[in-house]
């Protein structure tokens, strides 16, 4: 009987220590589990935080590329009113300059233009065109010139050209041509006149 329980304590003793045994494994697989818990924790928030942050950057550069384009847009509208006011105002002084060929103005403007631009080719032969409606005007002024100085050999052109006003002027061998006409002075003004707009816009004026 003795026996028996003498082998039953100790049955009970070996349980005893397997059974402390088992809970402290289960509590050290406890604890490292709330660990891993924690450290997952800090990563996901880590992560959390990433996203956020990488959500705003993305906001703020879509912020700047909306503004971005809107100022581009507003540009390019500007730039298309003044482009537009430019050609508005060259058309203006082309019907005002194209109605102005019979008075008396007029004609000593052409004899300075023909007069400087026959002297700007340089010596030799020259040939003048102009417009149809300046023609006579032109032939008159080209034979004056030669009265003054029968030196100057100038051929009037039969084929008009497309102008405002004003001639051009080819050398003999038509390697040289010098634009004077009016419609080339208006355009060298372009740039000028799109500055002067471009202040009226913006209220520098």
């Amino acid at each position: 009987m003795s026996s028996n329980s003498a082998l039953e304590r100790t049955i009970n003793k070996v349980l005893s220590q397997k059974e402390a045994e088992l809970v402290s494994q289960i509590d050290s697989a406890y604890q490292e589990s709330l660990k891993n818990i924690e450290t997952s924790q800090g990563k996901l928030e880590a992560e959390r935080t990433k996203i956020v942050e990488a959500a705003k950057k993305q906001a703020e550069n879509l912020k700047r590329q909306v503004v971005g384009s809107s100022r581009l847009a507003t540009r390019n509208q500007e730039l298309l009113m003044i482009e537009n006011a430019v050609n508005s105002a060259f058309e203006q002084a082309r019907k005002k300059l194209a109605s102005s060929g019979d008075k008396d103005s007029y004609k000593t403007l052409m004899t300075g233009i023909v007069e400087e631009s026959v002297s700007s080719v340089g010596s030799g032969e020259v040939t003048v065109e102009c417009n149809k409606g300046d023609a006579d005007m032109v032939k008159k002024i080209i034979a004056d010139l030669q009265k003054k100085n029968p030196k100057v050999k100038v051929n009037f052109s039969s084929q008009p050209i497309d102008v405002i006003g004003g001639i051009k002027v080819k050398s003999g061998d038509g390697s040289m041509t010098y634009d004077n006409t009016i419609d080339s002075r208006i355009e060298r003004l372009k740039p000028l006149i799109r500055k002067n707009i471009a202040q009226l816009l913006r209220g520098e004026a």
